[in-house]
């Protein structure tokens, strides 16, 4: 799935990434002479998903930081059997093996598959569930 696809999909979890990136983006101007007048302009802009995708695609180890500060830790192991592959794990929870035999021939790719399981349990994490809509529902309903 590409970066654009994510976001899409996730839209809870790009709010999320989308904020990261423009954080660390107006954080990197904090030394440089950036106008004041820019930093405002790219803050009213703010920065769409095709862009944020773009750099999803190209460089998708720069979320490692967005999901561990959400508490969302991946790890990237390598197993050098006679036969040389990748997994990962969420939170020290091995996906790959005890799901799926997923196996994969480049770190990148364990990456990119790592990348798509986090952002379905970041929104998971930032979806209310059922039974909170519900109780807000009742509550509406008794102050009628």
């Amino acid at each position: 799935m590409s970066g654009l696809e994510l976001l899409e999909k996730y839209p809870l979890t790009a709010k999320i990434v989308r904020d990261w990136f423009m954080k660390s983006m107006l954080e990197s101007f904090k030394d440089e002479s950036v106008p004041e007048e820019f930093k405002q302009f790219l803050l009213e802009q703010g920065i769409e998903n095709d862009k944020v995708g773009k750099l999803i695609d190209v460089n998708v180890r720069v979320l490692f930081d967005v999901f561990d500060e959400n508490k969302i830790y991946i790890q990237i192991g390598v197993n050098r059997d006679s036969n040389l592959y990748f997994q990962y794990k969420i939170n020290d929870f091995l996906i790959g093996h005890f799901f799926r035999d997923l196996k994969y021939k480049t770190r990148k790719e364990a990456e990119h598959s790592a990348i798509e399981e986090a952002f379905g349990i970041l929104e998971n994490l930032l979806t209310p569930s059922l039974v909170e809509e519900i109780e807000v529902i009742d509550e509406e309903i008794v102050k009628e």
